[in-house]
């Protein structure tokens, strides 16, 4: 009764020891008499107790690691204080297992050094622009190295680039000086654009103006030659109807007439305003006055 307890313990142990569950995205490391013989995968599996152990256990999900914060010189002899984040994940168990005695350690310590070596190579702007380029950089120097650990670095990310505080102050400086600039820049292409407007709104204004007085003259003009013109016809006509007049019966009695009426008047013209007038002698002058003005007209040429 003793004897099969104790074989049923036996079997029991033995089976506990032969069977494993390997959980999803994990791969255990099996060795044979202390040799490495084959990875598990996840499930059910059996090795056998006593000759076969487990010996290593990964984890092959994407495993975020923090980097160490540290000290870096570019190569304008600048500190920065640097820290980023690392993701990796095991590829290869077997070789993560017999490839580096702690993988994570390597891969930490190989990044440290790796970001110190391509910030060397950059000036401090450089640093803050170029972090696409200081990522890609240590994950290539990483990833070929770890290629032999059976893990493969997916990615790594800059958190922070801390330079000393003088040369903060500085570069607060530095940008509050370029963004006066920009406003005084701002400021003079408003007021310089401000002055064209007002340039050529004044200047269309006097073309303006220049355009309405010259059409304003144009019209003046044609206006004065159309009343020229008119009061010419006009005269040309009245004196083409007492020509007419003239040549009828009686007519040159009518302009003997109509000169002395005028001379009268011019005389009586003459007395209104001024206060000496002359006047002939001899009335009868007035008559040889009319008469003289009848032999021009006479001896003028008729139309």
């Amino acid at each position: 009764m003793e004897f099969a307890l104790i074989l049923a313990v036996v079997v029991v142990i033995l089976v506990l020891r032969s069977v494993k569950v390997v959980p999803q995205q994990h791969a255990w490391v099996v060795e044979r008499l202390g040799r490495y013989d084959r990875t598990l995968a996840p499930g059910l599996n059996l090795i056998l107790p006593f000759i076969e152990r487990v010996a290593y256990r990964h984890l092959l999900k994407e495993v975020p690691m923090d980097i160490a914060s540290q000290v870096c010189i570019t190569r304008d002899n600048t500190q920065l204080t640097v820290d980023g984040i690392l993701y990796f994940q095991v590829t290869d168990a077997m070789r993560a297992s017999y490839g580096s005695s702690n993988y994570v350690l390597a891969i930490s310590q190989l990044a440290q050094t790796t970001l110190r070596s391509v910030i060397g190579r950059l000036e401090l702007d450089k640093t803050f622009e170029e972090r696409e380029f200081i990522n890609h950089s240590v994950v290539s120097a990483l990833d070929e190295a770890a290629a032999n650990w059976g893990v493969k670095v997916l990615r790594y990310e800059i958190k922070d680039l801390t330079p000393p505080a003088e040369i903060l102050h500085a570069m607060q400086r530095q940008i509050t000086a370029e963004r006066e600039k920009r406003a005084v820049i701002a400021t003079s292409e408003g007021t310089r654009q401000q002055q064209i407007n007002q340039a050529e709104g004044e200047r269309q204004a006097a073309i303006e103006r220049s355009e309405g007085e010259r059409q304003a003259a144009i019209n003046r003009a044609q206006g004065e030659a159309a009343a020229i013109e008119t009061v010419a016809a006009a005269t040309a006509h009245a004196i083409e109807l007492v020509a007419q007049s003239i040549e009828k019966p009686g007519g040159g009695n009518a302009v003997q007439l109509k000169v002395a009426q005028q001379a009268l008047d011019a005389y009586r013209a003459l007395a209104k305003s001024s206060t000496t007038l002359v006047v002939p002698a001899d009335l009868t002058q007035a008559a040889g006055l009319i008469a003289s003005a009848m032999t021009v007209w006479k001896a003028s040429p008729k139309p």
